[in-house]
């Protein structure tokens, strides 16, 4: 039994495969052709080589590859008789001394000696004939060759192909993964990525929506799972990392996909990570390998909170993936491997043929075009003229709009369910809350939901294991971009969201008003008495067992809400009936730059909304922890000091400078008394180097006060080094380069075989 499906890949990824196989194991540098004028060459190259101990072959080398779309194929003598009159031109020329013949066909000891006897007779000196079962020895026994042909991972049988220990701790993730790799492309894209994980042990991949960050993530966690017996833990929130860390497995490859939010940005996981920081840079050093993925928008918006001072890796391993880098030969292959594997039948697929390289040229192609030309589901009414393909690249958004109205009751409400639990609906699905009430509203039952959920399965939606938990969730994120959208088209469904949806999944989707969040879910007018009346009820978080986090919870959530996703008509309703707000907005508590209480403020002072005894109450006790040592955020954030009059901040410079430098020294050497010796060291002191870094900005111009600053910035330094345990000697992992994909030469095209 064959372990890979070779006869999936199709002719210019077989030749690619071949064209590697010589590079890696033959380890010789192949002069490709890819050609179909190729004179009976698809790859040359000249010198010596030894195969095996008591083997050598030596001149000219001539490699052609015989590629099979038909399953448990064999190769005959007559399979090469059109190459018999190349060969003989190749010899009489002085270009074949050596004929490497590799196929994906079954070769019999029979047909070996009459195909090496065929070959013989025209003056080749030496032959090889490469079969299948020679081709899947040389993957099978080579990870760095899978690495670079990724492809193979979703053509066999990842039991076997994996280390046995890696693929029982990462089985869920990497089945689901094996259709998807069955189509990969390696681009550009991620030969930085491989790079960037290799020098840095930590990858950010940013993009557009549809863009690849997700496939290019996959092909990353299977290659470290292969080649570095990894187990791979896929997460759905970045600050889950250092919670899932086993300090005695230090190849651990954590993937967080849509890490600061799935469609729109969600400050708490940005806060998350940012806690985070410091036990991730130690994770690291220890041999931990980190990959994310990020919508560029959202991550535009994330990085105003997050801490890259702290975590210099946010800006050093960023791969941005911009989908209009993807070369001609890379869509294409894109848009062939989804057709040769989808759903279509091989009439669609001859039907299309014709369009194909037109489709794969139109400036509005991504991936995810490919995937759904590929499924009947996006494809029932159209038709296959160049025209209306041309529109069903254009018009990308438009259509699958049209496909989810088109939906029936049930799958509508069973994608309404998904939207419900952001994307994230467990399995076995049991409903919560007033969601029995939303779907019935909908037209449907729990019973049929499930039903539609498993026709939909591979087209809208997917089942799948992230945090060993099995979800729901959407076959890609433009598809809760497209639900949402629908709401927005129909008062009374956005009704049924309002009421339908937890409190806290609502409040990272919607906008009250339009405060110009992307992809968000415009709350009108006309519903505002609707929300203010779900918040006042929002006491108690979901995501805290005790009670007081609990409570904590649900007001951080509040807070963070009402100051970022809120229009001043709402806040200014908001404000009439809990009136109670503007008693924590002026004594925020300490790490300023997290508690939400502060943001609000300065949203409330902008909006003109923020009374005047609140503001003086905010101002003393911001100022108060400046001065005191404790927090310094109102020093250097900008929105903080929005809210002070000039004078009151002058005043504020002078305390500090004044009061609180003299004392540096005091003030470190209480933190360092402070310390835990379960808490890291760097983690521990993080908030007094930010604090002694903002007195720098401030105060860094007096030669004295700079110096002053400096020293005692290089004595927290010291001791954290004299602290910090020592670490264990981590040998360096690293994938290796990436080869380039040859391009195309000749007038073959890619698609040629798509029908077969």
């Amino acid at each position: 039994m064959n372990t890979y499906d070779l006869h999936r890949l199709g002719w210019n990824s077989f030749q690619q495969l071949c064209l590697t196989i010589a590079r890696e194991v033959l380890g010789q540098t192949v002069q490709s052709f890819l050609d179909s004028n190729d004179a009976g060459r698809d790859g040359a190259f000249a010198g010596s080589w030894n195969p095996s101990s008591g083997q050598h072959f030596s001149g000219n080398f001539v490699i052609q590859c015989k590629f099979s779309s038909k399953a448990g194929s064999l190769l005959t003598k007559s399979g090469i008789a059109d190459e018999i009159p190349k060969v003989r031109r190749l010899v009489s020329d002085g270009l074949c001394d050596v004929y490497i013949l590799m196929t994906n066909a079954g070769v019999s000891a029979k047909q070996e000696a009459q195909l090496k006897a065929a070959l013989s007779g025209v003056g080749v000196r030496d032959v090889l004939i490469c079969g299948s079962t020679w081709i899947e020895d040389q993957i099978r026994e080579n990870t760095r060759l899978r690495m670079l042909v990724p492809r193979v991972y979703g053509l066999g049988d990842l039991s076997q192909i994996l280390d046995e220990r890696a693929y029982a701790q990462a089985r869920a993730v990497l089945e689901s993964l094996r259709d998807d790799l069955a189509k990969v492309v390696v681009t550009e894209s991620y030969r930085k990525a491989v790079n960037a994980l290799d020098e840095h042990g930590f990858v950010l991949l940013i993009g557009e929506p549809a863009a690849g960050k997700t496939t290019i993530a996959s092909m990353l966690a299977m290659a470290a799972a292969d080649k570095w017996k990894s187990s791979v833990l896929k997460l759905a929130d970045p600050a889950k990392v250092v919670e899932r860390w086993n300090v005695d497995e230090l190849s651990q490859f954590f993937w967080i996909d849509d890490a600061f939010g799935v469609t729109q940005y969600e400050s708490p996981l940005v806060h998350g990570w940012n806690h985070s920081l410091a036990q991730v840079r130690t994770m690291l050093r220890r041999g931990a390998k980190i990959v994310m993925t990020s919508r560029d928008y959202i991550y535009n918006r994330a990085r105003q909170d997050l801490k890259e001072s702290a975590f210099p890796l946010l800006s050093e391993s960023q791969v941005v993936i911009d989908v209009h880098d993807l070369s001609d030969l890379e869509k294409q292959q894109i848009l062939y491997n989804h057709l040769k594997l989808g759903k279509q039948t091989a009439e669609f697929r001859a039907t299309i043929h014709p369009h194909l390289e037109y489709m794969a040229a139109h400036p509005r192609f991504i991936p995810e075009t490919a995937r759904r030309i590929a499924d009947p589901l996006f494809t029932n009414d159209l038709y296959l003229s160049k025209y209306h393909l041309g529109a069903f690249v254009e018009k990308r958004e438009q259509l699958l709009l049209e496909v989810i109205q088109g939906l029936d009751a049930s799958s509508k409400a069973a994608l309404g369910l998904i939207y419900m639990r952001k994307d994230y609906l467990e399995s076995p699905i049991m409903l919560q809350g007033s969601e029995p009430h939303a779907i019935d509203r909908l037209g449907s039952t729990l019973g049929e939901c499930i039903k539609a959920l498993d026709a939909l399965n591979g087209s809208l939606v997917t089942h799948m294991h992230i945090d060993d938990q099995l979800v729901w969730r959407f076959k890609h994120p433009t598809i809760g971009d497209a639900y949402a959208t629908t709401l927005a088209f129909s008062p009374d469904l956005l009704g049924v969201f309002l009421s339908g949806s937890s409190i806290e999944n609502l409040l990272s989707q919607i906008t009250c008003g339009n405060v110009g969040i992307e992809k968000a879910v415009i709350v009108p007018k006309s519903l505002f008495p609707t929300m203010i009346e779900r918040l006042r009820n929002f006491s108690a978080s979901n995501q805290y067992k005790v009670e007081w986090m609990s409570s904590w919870g649900a007001r951080w959530t509040l807070y963070r809400f009402l100051a970022n996703r809120c229009s001043k008509d709402f806040l200014a309703a908001y404000l009439k009936q809990s009136p109670d707000v503007l008693q924590r907005v002026a004594k925020p508590g300490l790490s300023l730059s997290a508690v939400p209480e502060v943001d609000l403020a300065v949203r409330l002072h902008e909006f003109g909304l923020l009374p005047e005894e609140v503001r003086k109450a905010f101002i003393e006790a911001v100022s108060t922890y400046a001065v005191e040592g404790q927090d310094l955020y109102a020093l250097d954030d900008a929105g903080v000091r929005s809210v002070f009059q000039d004078s009151e901040f002058d005043e504020l410079v002078e305390m500090v400078r004044a009061d609180l430098i003299p004392k540096l020294a005091d003030v470190r050497l209480s933190a360092q008394s402070n310390h835990s010796s379960s808490d890291s060291p760097d983690e521990h002191m993080l908030g007094i180097l930010e604090s002694f870094g903002t007195l720098k900005k401030r105060f860094g111009e007096d030669e004295q006060l700079g110096k002053l600053i400096d020293r005692e910035i290089d004595l927290v330094n010291e001791w954290i080094s004299e602290t910090e345990p020592p670490e264990p000697k981590v040998g360096p992992r690293a994938l290796g380069a990436v080869e380039h994909l040859d391009e195309r030469r000749g007038t073959r095209s890619i698609f040629d075989d798509i029908a077969d």
